[in-house]
C-alpha cells in the first residue's frame, strides 16, 4: 500500500464549509480534507502524479473498471503509463470512431473472423478469447481482449498496444490479490472498522492498518514463502504455543530446583523470580504457564 485518500459521497451530513474551516489552510490536514472533493477519478489520478514524483517504478497501471474512463487512460497515457484494466460494456462510456461503435457490436463482428483461441481460470473455469485494436477520441488506439465465459463477456483493454493477449490476461488476474489484500486488510488490521468522527483520527487509523498490513506483507515476501496473511498469523500462533511449552518446561525444571532446601537457603529470591516469570509471560503472550 502506497497511498490513498478518501471520497466525500452526497450523503455527506457536515457541509463542505464547515467541513474545511475547522482547520488551518496552511497544515497537511486541510490539503486531506480539500482533496475529498475532487471526485474518485481525480483522486486516483492525484496519487499516481505523488507515485511518480516519488520515484516509484511500474510497468503496468492495473485498475478496476470503475476506473476505466476515457479520460482517466488518455490522462495516464500523457504520464507514460501503461494500463490495463476491465472495461465497463457501457454504450455511453465507450463509443468508438470506427463503424462498430459500441463493445458488443465490435464483438460481434470480430468473433466471426477472428481465430480465438483456450483459456483457463483456475481448475473450472473455461474461456475463450481474441483481440481487436480500436480507436477511442478521447483514450486513443487501445487493445481490447475479449473474454468469453458460459456466462459472460469480460472485455479487458490495455494501452501497451504490443503486449500479447496471454500477458495482458495474466497481468488482469492479478486483480484477485488486490481483492485478497483489501480481505485481509479487514480481517486482521482493521480496516473498514474505524469508529471516529475526528477526520484526522480516521485517517491516521487507516494509515496505521496499511503500515501493519505492509510490514507484515514484507516479512512474508522475504521468507519466500507464497502464503496469505491468514495462514502468517496461524504460524506465528503455532511458535507462540511452542514456545509456551518450552516456558512451562523451563519453570518446572525451576520448581523441581526450588524444592531443594540448600538451594533456597543460599537464594531467598528463587520462588519470587518464578512467580515473576509466570506472570511476565502471561502479560507478553496473553495465556499463563503453569507447572
Amino acid at each position: 500500500m502506497l497511498d490513498f485518500a478518501i471520497a466525500m459521497g452526497n450523503y455527506a451530513r457536515v457541509k463542505f464549509e464547515e467541513f474545511t474551516q475547522e482547520v488551518d489552510v496552511k497544515t497537511t490536514a486541510y490539503k486531506r480534507r480539500l482533496e475529498i472533493m475532487d471526485g474518485k477519478s481525480q483522486i486516483a489520478i492525484n496519487m499516481v502524479i505523488r507515485a511518480l514524483k516519488n520515484g516509484v517504478y511500474t510497468d503496468y497501471l492495473l485498475v478496476d473498471s470503475w476506473y476505466s474512463k476515457p479520460i482517466f487512460l488518455k490522462k495516464m497515457n500523457d504520464l507514460g503509463l501503461k494500463v490495463i484494466t476491465r472495461i465497463s460494456n457501457n454504450n455511453k462510456i465507450w463509443n468508438f470512431t470506427s463503424k462498430e461503435k459500441t463493445l458488443n457490436s465490435i464483438y460481434e463482428k470480430h468473433k466471426k473472423i477472428k481465430t480465438k483461441k483456450v483459456g483457463t481460470y483456475g481448475k473450472k473455469i473455461k474461456f475463450k478469447y481474441f483481440s481487436v485494436k480500436v480507436e477511442h477520441k478521447k483514450a486513443g488506439i487501445i487493445k481490447i481482449v475479449f473474454i468469453k465465459t458460459k456466462e459472460k463477456l469480460i472485455p479487458i483493454a490495455s494501452t501497451d498496444l504490443e503486449i500479447n493477449d496471454e500477458e495482458i490476461i495474466d497481468i488482469y488476474k492479478r486483480r484477485w490479490d488486490i481483492e485478497q489484500g483489501y480481505k485481509e486488510l479487514h480481517e486482521h488490521f482493521g480496516f473498514g472498522k474505524e469508529e471516529n468522527r475526528i477526520y484526522e483520527a480516521l485517517i491516521a487509523r487507516i494509515i496505521l492498518s496499511f503500515f501493519a498490513y505492509n510490514i507484515v506483507s514484507y516479512t512474508n515476501r522475504m521468507s519466500n514463502e507464497p502464503k496469505t496473511i491468514a495462514g502468517l498469523f496461524k504460524d506465528l500462533e503455532c511458535e507462540l504455543h511452542t514456545l509456551s511449552i518450552a516456558m512451562q518446561a523451563c519453570i518446572e525444571i525451576m520448581d523441581k530446583i526450588a524444592k531443594i532446601d540448600e538451594i533456597v537457603k543460599r537464594n531467598k529470591d528463587f520462588t519470587d523470580i518464578i512467580a515473576t516469570l509466570r506472570s511476565t509471560i502471561q502479560d507478553l503472550l496473553g495465556f499463563r504457564c503453569e507447572s
